[in-house]
C-alpha cells in the first residue's frame, strides 16, 4: 500500500460516481467528460468536496440537538394533549412491554444518526489529513454510511402510520411535532454529506511521496 502500485489517476483514469465506469481523462483541463456508459459528467475528483461535507455535517450536528429535544409527536384527545420526543418514546415502549420496537426505534433514530455524523466526521478528517492508515476499512465504512442513510427514517414512518390508524378510528388526533422536522433534515442532510464526500480522497495520500526516515550510524 506505499505507492508500489500506480492508482487510476496517476494512469490518466477517471471513474464515474453513477455506474463505476472507467474512461480516460480528457487531455486538456477545458474539455468535459462524460461517462460512455451512463452519459453522467465525470470528474477527476468532487469539487470542494471536504469544505462541501464540512459544512454539510455542522448542519446535521446543529438538527441533531432539536431532533432529540423537541417533540416528536403531539397526541391530542378528549382526556388532554401530550407531547413525546424520541426519547419519551422509546421509555413508554419499554415500559409498555414493546421492547423489541423500543429497542429499534432507539437505535434507528438515536444511535444511527449520531454514529452516521461520527463516521462522517472521521472520514472528512482523516482524508483531510491524508492519513494513509486503514484504507480499505475506511472505504469500506463509506459504503455502510451511504446503505444505511436512507433507512434512517424509521420514525417518520411509525408517526405516518399512527396519525392514519388512529385518525381512522377517530380516538383521538395525532400531529407531527417540530422535532418530526428536524429529524427528517438531519436524514437529508447526512445523506448529501455523505453524497458530496469524495471517497478517491481516501486513496490519494498513496501517490504522495513518502517522507525518508533520518538515517542513524
Amino acid at each position: 500500500m506505499s505507492g508500489d502500485y500506480p492508482t487510476a489517476r496517476q494512469l490518466g483514469l477517471m471513474s464515474c460516481h453513477v455506474c463505476g465506469q472507467l474512461a480516460q481523462a480528457p487531455d486538456t483541463t477545458n474539455r468535459s467528460l462524460r461517462c460512455p456508459r451512463c452519459g453522467t459528467p465525470m470528474h477527476m475528483r468532487k469539487h470542494a468536496s471536504l469544505s462541501t461535507t464540512w459544512a454539510l455535517i455542522a448542519a446535521a450536528i446543529l438538527l441533531y440537538v432539536p431532533a432529540n429535544l423537541m417533540p416528536m409527536m403531539v397526541t391530542a384527545s378528549l382526556l388532554g394533549s401530550q407531547e413525546d420526543t424520541i426519547m419519551s418514546g422509546v421509555v413508554f415502549l419499554w415500559q409498555s412491554g414493546s421492547w423489541p420496537l423500543a429497542t429499534v426505534v432507539f437505535f434507528a433514530s438515536v444511535m444511527v444518526p449520531l454514529l452516521k455524523i461520527i463516521a462522517l466526521i472521521y472520514l472528512t478528517a482523516s482524508a483531510q489529513r491524508r492519513s494513509r492508515h486503514n484504507l480499505i476499512q475506511r472505504t469500506r465504512l463509506y459504503r455502510l454510511v451511504e446503505f444505511v442513510g436512507r433507512w434512517s427514517m424509521l420514525d417518520i414512518y411509525v408517526i405516518t402510520i399512527l396519525v392514519a390508524l388512529v385518525q381512522f378510528q377517530g380516538l383521538a388526533t395525532i400531529q407531527a411535532g417540530p422535532a418530526a422536522v428536524a429529524f427528517g433534515a438531519v436524514v437529508v442532510v447526512t445523506m448529501f454529506a455523505a453524497m458530496s464526500f469524495d471517497p478517491r480522497l481516501i486513496w490519494d495520500p498513496l501517490s504522495d511521496p513518502t517522507p525518508r526516515r533520518p538515517d542513524h550510524d
